[in-house]
């Protein structure tokens, strides 16, 4: 598999010294666009300013690994909604992060799409051997489309993985240069328009492949700062409760801070699941399946050849302090 990206060069930005702890007078948080989550109705209300006291700049990212090297440079101190992978392989190169909770699941949402004229299903997926498939690399997509090759029988050192951001894949793939293309969000749903998934959320989930969104913090900014985090993930579970009330309460103002039309963002949405505080607590995420899947992600990467090292033990990077009932 060439990758076009080996993940450990992400090391070279990386220092294990935290930054210097400076007074905070406003707090950056790392989002997608096209990616419409609950709490963006707080966002647009200022409600995230009022509790932390602050002014709270939300800032695009392409991908969860630029929201990594971000919150390394002290541009970002919170990332909302990066993915599982782009997390493992920054703790694992030394990234001072925490994940302090879990953003959102979304099986059907983050997928690979074959073109319709390319003859390939899950039934003949080894005919991707030899050719290039457009995706993110080392983030979720990335992990999700290792594991559902494995899963079909695909030699992934066979298949050329092309590097390209989601809104890049999707013009690749509807353009004719490549046959797959793996993405999520709004580009996703434009890859629909020319072809079929290779695998479903369903059938990734039955297989065993779980896809979530986490929280995470530099850990410098939240060591110092333990009321403000809790503020944000108080204010986002309040959203979040709120939207699981009344889903269309505040679609057209989650879909303006998404940057989509209503129908798509709450389409989007209909395929998102908030995990409760309660939830997030429980043995199937912060307390103790987060803990537990981080492990084997991380050996996957490493065995495509994307991290050149695992940590023996990914739960010191993980704490529930901040989520409060």
């Amino acid at each position: 598999m060439r990758s076009g990206l080996k993940l450990a060069l992400l090391a070279g930005a990386m220092t294990l010294s935290a930054h210097p702890a400076l007074a905070i007078d406003k707090v950056t948080v790392a989002y997608f666009l096209e990616w419409p989550t609950a709490n963006q109705a707080a966002q647009a209300d200022k409600a995230f300013e009022e509790a932390l006291g602050v002014p709270v700049e939300w800032r695009a990212f392409g991908n969860g690994n630029e929201m990594t090297q971000a919150m390394v440079s002290g541009d970002v101190q919170i990332a909302y909604s990066q993915g599982f992978i782009p997390f493992i392989v920054g703790v694992t190169n030394g990234a001072p992060l925490e994940l302090v909770g879990v953003a959102v699941t979304y099986a059907e949402n983050d997928l690979c799409i074959v073109r319709d004229d390319a003859g390939i299903t899950k039934e003949n997926a080894k005919e991707l051997e030899g050719k290039r498939v457009a995706t993110p690399i080392g983030n979720v997509t990335h992990y999700k489309l290792l594991r559902s090759l494995e899963v079909l029988g695909v030699d992934a050192t066979k298949v050329e993985l092309v590097q390209m951001n989601p809104a890049d894949a999707a013009v690749a793939l509807m353009r004719g240069d490549v046959p797959m293309a793996c993405a999520f969000g709004g580009p996703l749903d434009r890859m629909r328009e020319v072809g079929k998934p290779l695998m479903t959320g369903a059938e990734q989930e039955a297989a065993g492949i779980n896809t979530f969104d986490i929280v995470s913090v530099e850990k410098s900014f939240a060591d110092e700062n333990p009321e403000m985090v809790k503020a944000f993930m108080r204010v986002t579970a309040e959203a979040n409760a709120a939207y699981e009330k009344s889903p269309d309460a505040k679609i057209d103002v989650i879909a303006n801070a998404a940057g989509m039309d209503t129908k798509a963002a709450a389409d989007m949405l209909s395929l998102f699941g908030f995990p409760t505080v309660e939830e997030q607590l429980g043995p199937n995420w912060l307390g103790g399946g987060i803990q537990q899947a981080a492990k084997g992600v991380a050996d996957l990467m490493k065995s495509s050849g994307n991290i050149d090292r695992t940590l023996d033990d990914y739960g010191p990077f993980v704490t529930t302090q901040y989520l409060t009932k």
